[in-house]
């Protein structure tokens, strides 16, 4: 239960359902919620588990992946502030396992939502229901591009396209070979061969645990 009325303010300004939605279901929302704190490097779900309650993310990041038997990962996407997770949605209306594995990548401020309330509000509250079809319609891009890629890209595309999109951080980002690796489902030694020859055409500069991007334009060029 939430009761301090600042808290409910700052919860309505993060989550557009809440402004929304009827005075009625801001209160019960408010009355069924429980706001927690996750540390990083938390496992939330594995797979298989019972999705017994709904995590709304209020800050932090959330990464979901599939783990393969080989040991190999790879990013489905991720969850960040005001959002939540479609395949724990997915199946507390389906009443199956979750089918991935989530853990957080930093600490995480959540809300708590019992899986029966989550159900009930469906049918009860349009703004919910807006904003559960609207992460699956999220979600489902997202893991259409990733199949995509997989599918149909070569890996050193993949990894062009995936430097590009980190390049709005910074010219300069922290992330190792094997993140890269975890994110775009290969292995360390490929990522290492691919960045390797980036660097040799002047693309990518190479430190311990940092990556600097040199020639933007030029990976824009080659990944196309």
């Amino acid at each position: 239960m939430i009761e301090n009325l600042q808290q409910q303010q700052r919860l309505i300004q993060g989550f557009p359902l809440l402004a929304n939605a009827t005075p009625e279901f801001r209160n019960d929302f408010f009355r069924s919620a429980t706001l927690i704190h996750i540390p990083e490097g938390h496992t939330i779900a594995s797979e298989g588990s019972e999705c017994g309650q709904l995590a709304l993310v209020v800050s932090g990041k959330v990464r979901v992946y599939k783990l393969a038997d080989s040991g190999r990962e790879i990013t489905l996407y991720r969850i960040n502030s005001g959002d939540s997770c479609v395949l724990t949605a997915s199946c507390i209306m389906s009443n199956t396992p979750f089918p991935a594995i989530a853990a957080t990548e930093t600490e995480v401020e959540a809300l708590i939502i019992p899986s029966r309330q989550a159900s009930e509000w469906m049918s009860e509250s349009k703004p919910w229901s807006a904003f559960i079809f609207g992460l699956i319609s999220k979600r489902l891009t997202d893991v259409i591009a990733v199949l995509e890629h997989v599918a149909f890209h070569r890996m050193d595309e993949r990894i062009a396209a995936y430097l590009i999109a980190i390049a709005s951080q910074g010219a300069t980002v922290s992330i190792t070979h094997h993140e890269i690796a975890s994110d775009l489902g290969t292995t360390r030694e490929v990522v290492s061969r691919i960045l390797k020859g980036f660097e040799e055409k002047g693309l990518v500069a190479g430190a311990r645990g940092k990556l600097t991007i040199t020639d933007l334009p030029g990976l824009q060029t080659y990944r196309q």
